[in-house]
């Protein structure tokens, strides 16, 4: 897998989307505030759209990011329930004047909500792309075929390619927050910024999604 290419790729994506067509950019602003649209203009480039569409069907685009938001709190459902499962003991055992078995029973329940979480966001990544390709929500959760599609890129490479993705997101954070504190017009070059971010990263998983080899 050619990480360089696939940043490369998706950085010039962003940049034909919105450099220089700053109607097209201030809609995605606005999308951004109103979030389910944004999440549904990221869907139609999780389908593999090549340019970067316009933003249009505003009806359709907020229906498919509330999917999209819907999946993703179903895909959360395991945290929640691990999250109740130890803050259980956690409150008894500081009730009982016990803080050690609270710290206790909390830093497990961190570490086994970490290992899912994991988990989830490797399957969730490649169950997200299903949908918009396939238009179904159901795809989100056809684990066989994410599982076996996951397979097919290597998941040695897959997860190498997430944590490239994690990285470029821990720089663009650094460079938002530095901007985000010029007096007066930082919170606006902040504003601008965010579409950026979402077209990049939804680009470059779709290129993720595109580099496993066709089923034999």
């Amino acid at each position: 897998m050619d990480y360089g290419n696939m940043l490369s790729d998706s950085l010039d994506y962003t940049k034909d989307a919105i450099w220089g067509k700053w109607g097209r950019w201030i809609l995605l602003v606005i999308s951004t505030i109103i979030f389910p649209l944004i999440m549904g203009y990221a869907v139609r480039i999780y389908s593999g759209v090549k340019p970067a569409p316009e933003p249009g069907n505003w009806v359709g685009m907020f229906i498919d990011g509330l999917k999209l938001w819907i999946i993703g709190i179903i895909y959360a459902i395991p945290i929640f329930v691990i999250l109740a499962i130890f803050m259980v003991p956690v409150f008894v055992a500081g009730s009982n004047g016990d803080p050690m078995l609270a710290l206790g029973s909390l830093g497990i329940g961190l570490i086994v909500m970490l290992i899912v979480g994991l988990i989830i966001t490797l399957i969730s990544a490649i169950g997200v792309i299903r949908f918009a390709e396939k238009d179904s929500m159901g795809q989100a959760f056809a684990f066989g075929a994410i599982l076996e599609h996951i397979g097919r890129i290597g998941w040695g490479s897959y997860i190498i390619a997430l944590i490239v993705l994690w990285i470029a997101g821990i720089v663009f954070g650094v460079i938002v927050g530095i901007l985000s504190a010029i007096p007066l017009i930082g919170w606006l070059i902040m504003l601008f910024l965010y579409p950026v971010w979402f077209l990049f990263a939804a680009r470059y998983m779709r290129l993720v999604y595109e580099s496993a080899p066709a089923p034999a």
